[in-house]
């Protein structure tokens, strides 16, 4: 007989589907003002939050109650291994490595299988954005385009048949998400040096943007080979403004080297906020140019860079001319003031 998903995880997940049906319209006129917006009159400023990985349980709640509690989408870049149980793994061969290898692991269990599928699919019904990050999270520079078909191609099929694979009922709807709702990719370790072949083989795959690139500072996406390209900005921080990819591991490796310091949790806060907000006030007076920035579902130097994530996302989302939204929210309105360009972005 079909398992069910935790009582506890459905419990809140129909809370926050309930709210999610609430924010929607709100954030639907968001986008519409923006893209609307009178050419006398600067358009709203659009943040956009992702996460690499999206495997730990308790962050996919934790996540999803932020962004309900500020009327907010996210994107969650997913690793597919995350849904591979100790017998699936042992089928999944990733390019040039040996069977049964993933950088990041597996999932531990089945029950821990069947809760992350309830958190996954209760965040796209409350209109988040679920984006690959291929399986094992291995470095493609050098990979070819069929290297990058093949690694696509597991990442489908894992999701195509994850509930058969824990003895779960899977919902109406979830074929249809996997087939024709996944929109996005964002490369492990920002392998934008991937190229042309990552490129023609996101194409292949049915992808529309890429979220691979790093930039010297926020820029508009690019169009390149059919892909829109999105890139991770270099922002000032710290005490000299030395300027950082806005990503949560960019920041727990300077300020503590890569190793857990809990001690200097709040000073850590402190800053990786002020460089948040500081790189969204430069837009927000500026030129509004949409503010990206990337998180991993791992709580680094005691949680500091979601504890600073959830202060910008509490401070900026609620403003009427600012729209936190997924980056496939963020496409249209894009497009609608004619910003899209049609050459490759400038790569790190």
């Amino acid at each position: 007989m079909s398992r069910l998903v935790s009582r506890s995880c459905l419990s809140l997940s129909l809370a926050l589907s309930l709210l999610a049906l609430a924010i929607a319209p709100a954030l639907a006129q968001t986008a519409d003002g923006a893209a609307n917006a009178n050419p006398a009159t600067k358009p709203k400023q659009l943040v956009m939050i992702s996460f690499d990985g999206a495997h730990d349980n308790a962050l996919w709640q934790k996540s999803r109650e932020m962004a309900a509690r500020n009327g907010a989408h996210f994107t969650y870049f997913l690793s597919c291994t995350f849904l591979m149980n100790k017998e699936m793994k042992k089928a999944y061969q990733a390019p040039h490595q040996k069977p049964g290898r993933s950088n990041i692991g597996f999932a531990q269990s089945d029950d821990e299988i069947r809760e992350r599928l309830g958190n996954i699919w209760h965040a796209h019904l409350e209109g988040h954005d679920i984006s690959s990050h291929a399986c094992g999270h291995f470095d493609g520079r050098q990979w070819s385009e069929a290297d990058w078909s093949d690694e696509y191609a597991t990442f489908h099929r894992t999701l195509k048949n994850a509930w058969k694979g824990v003895d779960l009922e899977e919902p109406k709807g979830w074929q249809d998400l996997v087939d024709h709702g996944i929109h996005g990719f964002r490369a492990p370790y920002l392998s934008a040096t991937a190229g042309s072949d990552m490129i023609a083989a996101e194409k292949k795959a049915g992808f529309t943007y890429d979220a691979s690139l790093v930039t010297k500072g926020p820029t508009m996406p690019v169009e390149e080979g059919g892909i829109i390209r999105f890139g991770l900005p270099l922002i000032p921080e710290g005490p000299r403004d030395r300027p950082i990819v806005g990503m949560d591991y960019n920041l727990f490796v300077r300020h503590s080297k890569g190793e857990e310091d809990k001690a200097d949790s709040k000073e850590f806060e402190d800053r990786a906020y002020r460089a948040f907000k500081s790189a969204f006030d430069k837009q927000y007076a500026g030129d509004r140019i949409p503010l990206q920035l990337g998180f991993h579902f791992v709580e680094m130097n005691g949680g500091a860079y979601w504890r600073a994530l959830d202060r910008l996302v509490s401070d900026v989302c609620h403003r009427q001319d600012v729209a936190c939204v997924s980056y496939s929210e963020a496409i249209p309105v894009i497009k609608a003031r004619g910003k899209l360009q049609g050459t490759p972005a400038s790569g790190l």
